[in-house]
Formats: structure tokens, C-alpha cells, sequence
């Protein structure tokens, strides 16, 4: 076990223990838990993280899961009563769980630039290589996950600013352009986007790879500088002070050195969500972006916030999930983000959450007895 096993424990529970779990419906969850499974038994397992739980311990739970639909909210429920023990992630240094939310913007683009779509959406550059432990050079820190391969040799890719400067000019790596650097940097921190063409096509792009330098969140930056209230502070605010400070974004925005390239998806059916790091279709308030170093994907996760209550007409928030999704600014034990959908309605629900929750994961029987 790392040293990031040590941060939390498992604590048994029981059902009874999950406050609102009696409220919840989680039988939208189905098709994505095959969806999983096909993904582990066709393509390849989810690598297991530092918690211990692998993929064969949760083909258990979707072996069971494949070709059952159930009737109602309590027998979907009872699914997962039968075949599955929940457990409390409780933090090492006796802190709350946080969550954040996650959406699919959708944004206006041009497929060719001119005066007013001058900003673009890269595909993944022939000089980006994956790193691990056998490659990555000693002077990069073990968070980088990729590197720049020149002349033979490994060094840290150009950062947002250098990219935004000119580094992939002429390159041909554009997908499509936008209005604004500001809209392509919120498109990047969500990871996916619609994007809506003056024709009225519609085309999808998702996550490919990045940069490799580690995220830093431009919200903590404005507040450190007096710009933004600590207790006011979402992502609306952000974006409304960019936009209002057109002189000064840019500097903001480099401060970010993450920067994240793109593949064209599949939109076809405009009801599914983008596919993610699971490789599977993200699921409107049922999916969650985890910490993949210490969690493996696939997992059922059930989510408890009392001050969480503007995604559940006004009742505090509490649902079952699958991971199915990770992200930079995602890191620890009981750290999540909610992915909410597509479009503006969907970003104005994302932008506000901040708030402290309890995490239960739960796990196939089995493979609880390992853990009490």
C-alpha cells in the first residue's frame, strides 16, 4: 500500500447508516454499470487504486447487473442491499468530504477562424508521449503524467501560456475555433463540450490528454488578490471577472499552467453524456470524477450533503453514483465532483457547489470482508 492509503480508512457501515438513501432511485445507474463491464471485459480493467479494490472485485456487482432492469426505486435499491456492504470514508485528519460539480458546456465554434472565432480547441500533438516511472526524467515531478519528446529526449511540455502564445501554430492540431480564450479555458477545465456550428451542426469534443503540468485553480489566485470574495466565489463569479477584466485575463488565465487537448466524440444520441476517463458515457447527476489514485472506477458511491440542496429542488443531496470520471483539481479520499449534464442549465447547477459531504463507498461482499 502508497502512502496515500494511510490518509483514510474504510469504516463498515450499514444502509440504515445512509441518511436519504430510502429517498433514492438509483435505477438510471444500470446502463452505465454495463456499459462498465463491457469496457473491463472487452477492453481492458480499470487500474486499481490504493484503496484496494479492483476490477474483478466489482465484475461481481456487474456480472449481476447485466440484463437486470428494475421496476422501481426500491427495487433497485434492493439490488445493491443484496450484494453489497457500504463503507464510510473517513478522512485521516478527521475532516469533511468536498464536493464540486462538473458539466458539459456547450459552445458556438467556427470549423474554419476569422475576426471572431480566433481561438481553437487542439487535438493531441505528435510530440506529447505518456510517462510513467521507466520514462519520466528525474527532474519532472512523479505528477507529471506527460512529457515532451524532442531530439530523443524527455523534458516538460510548453504550459498554457507558451501554447497560447503561438507554440502549435501551423501545426494543423485545430478542431474548431471560438469566441473567446476565456470560453476555451472553462471548456478545458470541464474536460468535454458540445460544440454548435453557424450550420446547425453539432459535434462533441472529450478529454485526450494534457500538458502535463499540475492544475492550479485561478478562482484561489483572485482571491488571494483581493478580487473575489472567499465566500462568494463560483464559477460564474470567475468567469463574470475575466470577461469584465479583458486586459488582465490572460495573465490570470496563465497562472493555470494545465492545459488540456481534445478528440472529436460521437453526439449522435444528444441524451447521453460524454464519455470520460471511464471510457464510459458520464450520466447526468449519477456520475462522479474521484481521486483515480486512490479509487477505481466503476464503484457505486453514495453522496450525503446536508448544505447541498440547490440539485434536489431545495431537499439536501443525497444519491448513489459511479466513478467514472477523475480530474486534476479532484485529490483525496472524500473529494468528488458531480457532473451535472449539458448545456447552460447544467453549468449554472455546477458552478455553485462547494459543499462539505459524507462519502460511502460500496463495495461487492466478497470483497468487503477485506476491509471488517
Amino acid at each position: 500500500m502508497t502512502s496515500a492509503s494511510k490518509d483514510f480508512r474504510l469504516e463498515p457501515a450499514t444502509f440504515a447508516d445512509l441518511k436519504g438513501w430510502r429517498d433514492d432511485d438509483p435505477s438510471s445507474l444500470f446502463r452505465a454499470m454495463r456499459d462498465c463491464r463491457a469496457h473491463i471485459r472487452d477492453v481492458k480493467p480499470y487500474r486499481t487504486g490504493v484503496a484496494g479494490l479492483t476490477a474483478d472485485d466489482l465484475l461481481t456487482l456487474l456480472d449481476a447487473a447485466e440484463g437486470y432492469e428494475p421496476r422501481d426505486a426500491a427495487e433497485a435499491r434492493a439490488f445493491f442491499e443484496e450484494r453489497c456492504r457500504p463503507f464510510f470514508i473517513r478522512r485521516g485528519d478527521g475532516g469533511s468530504g468536498f464536493v464540486t460539480a462538473f458539466f458539459e458546456p456547450e459552445i458556438a465554434v467556427s470549423a474554419t477562424p476569422d475576426e471572431t472565432y480566433r481561438y481553437p480547441f487542439y487535438r493531441r500533438p505528435d510530440d506529447l508521449v505518456d510517462l510513467d516511472d521507466g520514462n519520466r526524467p528525474s527532474e519532472l515531478d512523479p505528477s507529471y503524467m506527460f512529457g515532451r519528446l524532442k531530439d530523443g529526449a524527455i523534458c516538460a511540455y510548453p504550459d498554457r501560456g507558451e501554447i497560447d502564445r503561438g507554440y502549435l501554430d501551423g501545426k494543423g492540431l485545430e478542431i474548431a475555433w471560438a469566441k473567446s480564450r476565456v470560453d476555451v479555458f472553462f471548456v478545458h477545465v470541464q474536460g468535454a463540450a458540445r460544440l454548435r456550428y453557424a450550420d446547425g451542426r453539432m459535434g462533441r469534443i472529450t478529454y485526450a490528454a494534457k500538458a502535463g503540468h499540475p492544475f492550479s485553480a485561478v478562482g484561489r489566485l483572485l482571491i488571494e488578490r483581493g478580487m473575489l470574495d472567499r465566500a462568494t466565489i463560483s464559477m460564474q463569479t470567475i468567469r463574470d471577472w475575466l470577461y469584465a477584466h479583458p486586459q488582465e485575463a490572460d495573465e490570470v488565465l496563465w497562472h493555470n499552467r494545465s492545459y488540456i487537448f481534445f478528440r472529436e466524440a460521437d453526439v449522435s444520441d444528444p441524451a447521453q453524456g460524454p464519455i470520460a476517463a471511464a471510457k464510459v458515457p458520464l450520466v447526468a447527476g449519477r456520475s462522479l470524477a474521484v481521486d483515480r489514485l486512490i479509487h477505481t472506477f466503476g464503484f457505486p458511491f453514495f453522496i450525503r450533503s446536508e448544505g447541498l440542496t440547490h440539485l434536489d429542488a431545495g431537499q439536501p443531496f443525497g444519491r448513489l453514483m459511479l466513478a467514472l470520471d477523475t480530474g486534476s483539481a479532484i485529490v483525496g479520499p472524500a473529494r468528488g465532483d458531480i457532473f451535472t449534464g449539458s448545456g447552460y442549465d447544467a453549468g449554472e447547477l455546477a458552478g455553485t457547489v462547494r459543499h462539505d459531504a459524507d462519502f460511502y463507498i460500496l463495495v461487492p461482499k466478497a470483497a468487503a470482508e477485506r476491509f471488517g
